[in-house]
């Protein structure tokens, strides 16, 4: 029983960790969402039918573990990544602007021609 509620533990931490795609993600699952569910729904299935061994389910949460650990690694590096590179996904003209900002500088406003189109 303790290692159903570890297997379902380990279900949630990894739903969690995955990048979300909508507000109801539970009503609309991802295939990856499926995929995790269908097998976290067969581990148990074999388990109860075929008396799986202790050892290799135990094997099996310890490699969900993992992943677990790696996703989560993967979402702070991330996040460090976007904190600590503001710029990596601007547009170069707005880069060069706020770089010439950082020091002091405005950048001249560049002339319209009368038409309006800036090309």
């Amino acid at each position: 029983m303790a290692q159903a509620s570890h297997a379902r533990s380990l279900y949630r931490r990894l739903l969690r960790e995955l990048p979300s795609r909508s507000p109801s993600t539970l009503a609309n699952p991802s295939p990856l969402q499926r995929h995790i569910r269908a097998d976290f729904q067969a581990d148990t299935s074999t388990a109860s039918l075929q008396h799986q061994t202790q050892k290799s389910a135990q094997a099996r949460l310890e490699e969900a573990e993992q992943y677990v650990q790696y996703l989560k690694a993967q979402r702070v590096y991330t996040t460090l990544l976007e904190r600590y590179n503001p710029g990596m996904n601007m547009e170069e003209e707005e880069r060069v602007r706020l770089t010439a900002r950082r020091v002091g500088l405005d950048l001249p406003i560049e002339s319209m021609p009368p038409d309006g189109k800036g090309n």
